[in-house]
């Protein structure tokens, strides 16, 4: 166990509250009465990517999920509970799905080295290249490729969020609350908007329009 890493964790826990409290001698009282975030984040678990950092974005003002390759699984209970308790408790406005370039799972899923236990998630991510085979093996160069199938899978998850129950339901009550989809750059900081925006069911098929 490295207890030099362990003790400078904990002694910049202590710095960083003190520069918070020095800035606002109520910072954390008034943190502690509750949580209003306008904004979900579902991004990939990779440490390089932490949602709050890259945004700017204060405690209290995002709401996150984070797992490998940033999917949204229907069969998956964590990702499903986070996405009830934000849009139908916390009553978010946004939900961006954040992927990003050099995405080891997503670079995994294309590949056939068995991992370990975590193959069994990859093969959602190896679903979403099977639906767009012809397309991504149309790209000879195999970094372009890589880059394209980290946009396409931002894209499949933001669909399938739409699909969820939750969703569709907030949508039908008249509720204010939009989809994004976007990749961060590892190597610029910058976020890529991927303009797959939805506020609705139209851009749905008729089969995954929910009726109430």
């Amino acid at each position: 166990m490295s207890t030099d890493f362990y003790k400078k964790i904990l002694d910049n826990n202590k710095i960083w509250s003190e520069n918070k409290l020095s800035e606002d001698p109520d910072y954390f009282q008034k943190l502690a009465q509750g949580q209003s975030p306008p904004l979900l984040w579902i991004g990939c678990s990779d440490s390089r990517v932490p949602a709050n950092e890259i945004i700017g974005a204060q405690p209290g003002e995002v709401f996150v999920h984070r797992n490998i390759a940033n999917m949204v699984v229907h069969s998956d209970m964590n990702m499903l509970s986070v996405l009830d308790y934000a849009v139908n408790v916390l009553k978010v406005n946004h939900v961006i799905v954040c992927g990003h370039y050099g995405c080891g799972g997503v670079k995994a899923a294309m590949g056939n080295q068995s991992i370990g236990i975590i193959d069994n998630w990859i093969r959602h991510i190896k679903d979403v290249y099977r639906h767009h085979r012809v397309y991504l093996d149309s790209i000879v160069n195999e970094h372009d490729r890589f880059n394209a199938f980290v946009e396409i899978n931002v894209k499949e998850q933001v669909y399938d969020l739409a699909k969820t129950s939750i969703v569709q339901g907030a949508w039908r009550n008249g509720q204010e609350l939009c989809l994004h989809g976007w990749v961060y750059g590892l190597d610029t900081g910058i976020v890529r908007d991927l303009e797959v925006n939805l506020g609705d069911n139209h851009d749905l098929d008729r089969v995954d329009r929910l009726k109430f």
